[in-house]
């Protein structure tokens, strides 16, 4: 009994943190919080892939990292961006209309629906793990590389499983502007691995990070499903097939799954092809494709998922003139955003490497050097795609990702090929199909909304352009004045990368402050709030 008031005292505190937390954001805030976790969830990304290279060698690594192409094809086509794309605008209509019961009717159509789908197909990837990697992933691997992916893979086969859960239980914490515990559960998934990689490297090796993932992706559920704390939702067992909400989101859904699907089928022909090359070439190429995920992770998918139940939330107010306005407004502060970090990227790819993989290992580099233009064109990618699905259209980019993947697939096979390019290869082939895609978008895009891309958008686009090519030259002599050596290692690279990053920022901003772009100001406004604050004198 003298326990209770602590229990209760606790109890309470939990509750209301729980509830603050919960607490609806705004298009801003809800940016910055996504883009924070991102850059977490990128570092301890880098941390995790750092730490496989530092304790298995590429015979391992390599194994591990094909493990995850089929579990995570499934996941992407059936889960990830599909439900939100399709789910949400269903979903904000319904919120929109004042029908909460009819909501949660839908999302627990939804959530059941996806649950049994995914379960059917984790179990067949636990049956038929190791043809689909004999023959589908790997072909190039030894039969004793073979047995260990297969080992990985049965244990990641639970990932399309969870994930698709904790996607419909996203998509209606974003509906509800609450982005709080979906933004940080990724934290939980990677901080799972990297610890499995020093309890079970002694023992089971790498199939302990297979074990790791498992316990991941449970913890990344479970922390989301505190952000349905206070939404009252009530969770029936029930599939109504017949339900015309349903219906619409399934309709939806095919379009999205096999676009995002595609684009996971394109990094298994990588991974075929990459297998075939050399024994560090999967290795390798993954590494690079880490680098590159980053910016994409922390600037487009951010920025995109915080903007996207505004886009929709227009829309279903009957206001283009709106959504078209702050779509572009999205776009160029995206593009603007995007310039500094691939200039130091790409002058600073060497460094990067040597941080990622702890040695000396140039192809690394030469790889992400070549995928730096994909990592632009891909992040504002992100953005562009959310304007077709606020309009409900996962059709057009659909079509549209059809013939550029098919397209880079047959470029990829063509230039890895060893009297070619070799692993960089498939990186010369990435970026140039992610720039033919998002040019066939824009184009869409205008010839359907004329008024879209005005002459003062065109006038900011050129603006930006002429800072990109300021902070490129600068990037790059920041890079010479600061020039790698064989000994730099540990605090003294860290440092060399850092300040070259901060120096491009800050030229990047200090260029766009003289020549006026409009997306400087608000940052500009803050730095001169920061330094002319009056100081008070006692």
């Amino acid at each position: 009994m003298v326990l209770v008031p602590g229990v209760v005292r606790y109890t309470y505190g939990m509750n209301r943190i729980l509830r603050r937390a919960n607490v609806k954001l705004s298009l801003g805030n809800a940016a910055f919080l996504l883009a924070s976790s991102s850059f977490l969830g990128v570092i301890l990304g880098v941390i995790r892939t750092k730490a496989i290279n530092s304790n298995f060698n590429n015979f391992m690594s390599g194994a591990y990292f094909a493990a995850f192409k089929i579990p995570d094809l499934i996941y992407i086509a059936f889960a990830s961006g599909a439900i939100s794309v399709a789910f949400m605008p269903v979903l904000t209509d319904k919120l929109g209309k004042g029908n909460r019961k009819g909501a949660w009717q839908l999302t627990s159509y939804v959530l059941n629906a996806m649950a049994l789908v995914t379960f059917v197909m984790s179990l067949l990837l636990i049956i038929f793990a190791r043809p689909l990697l004999e023959h589908v992933i790997a072909p190039g691997f030894s039969p004793e590389r073979l047995d260990v992916a297969t080992s990985v893979m049965r244990l990641v086969a639970i990932n399309p499983l969870v994930f698709s859960i904790v996607s419909v239980l996203a998509s209606v914490q974003q509906a509800m502007g609450r982005f709080f515990f979906f933004a940080i559960a990724p934290l939980f998934y990677n901080i799972s691995i990297i610890a499995s990689i020093y309890i079970f490297q002694d023992n089971i090796g790498i199939v302990g990070l297979g074990v790791g993932v498992a316990i991941g992706s449970l913890l990344n559920l479970a922390v989301v499903s505190l952000g349905m704390i206070g939404l009252n939702f009530k969770h029936s067992l029930r599939i109504n097939l017949r339900d015309k909400s349903l219906r619409q989101v399934m309709t939806a859904v095919p379009p999205r799954s096999i676009n995002q699907g595609i684009t996971q089928i394109n990094t298994i022909a990588e991974t075929r092809f990459a297998s075939r090359i050399s024994i560090s070439a999967v290795t390798n190429f993954e590494n690079a494709l880490v680098l590159h995920n980053a910016p994409v992770r922390l600037i487009g998918v951010a920025i995109s998922t915080a903007a996207f139940p505004r886009f929709t939330e227009r829309l279903s107010q009957g206001r283009p003139d709106l959504f078209r306005k702050e779509f572009m407004g999205v776009l160029k502060a995206m593009i603007w955003i995007a310039v500094p970090v691939v200039a130091a990227s790409y002058f600073g790819r060497d460094y990067l490497a040597r941080i990622i993989f702890s040695n000396d290992n140039r192809e690394i580099a030469i790889i992400f050097g070549f995928l730096s233009i994909s990592m632009f064109f891909r992040t504002i990618y992100s953005v562009i795609t959310r304007y077709f699905y606020a309009q409900k259209d996962t059709k057009t980019p659909l079509y549209v990702s059809l013939f550029t993947i098919a397209f880079n697939v047959y470029l990829a096979y063509r230039l890895s090929r060893a009297d070619a390019y070799g692993v960089s290869g498939l990186a010369i082939a990435a970026s140039t199909t992610a720039a033919l895609e998002v040019m066939t978008l824009l184009f869409i895009m205008k010839k359907r909304d004329h008024k879209m891309f005005d002459l003062d958008f065109f006038k900011g686009l050129m603006s930006i352009l002429a800072t990109a090519a300021f902070v490129s030259v600068g990037a790059f002599f920041f890079s010479i004045f600061l020039p790698l050596k064989p000994t730099d290692v540990s605090v003294i690279l860290y440092v060399k990368i850092s300040i070259i990053g901060l120096l491009t920022i800050a030229l990047h901003i200090f260029v766009s402050w003289i020549l006026g772009v409009e997306e400087s100001k608000p940052v500009t406004a803050k730095i001169k709030k920061i330094i002319l604050r009056p100081v008070k004198i006692n």
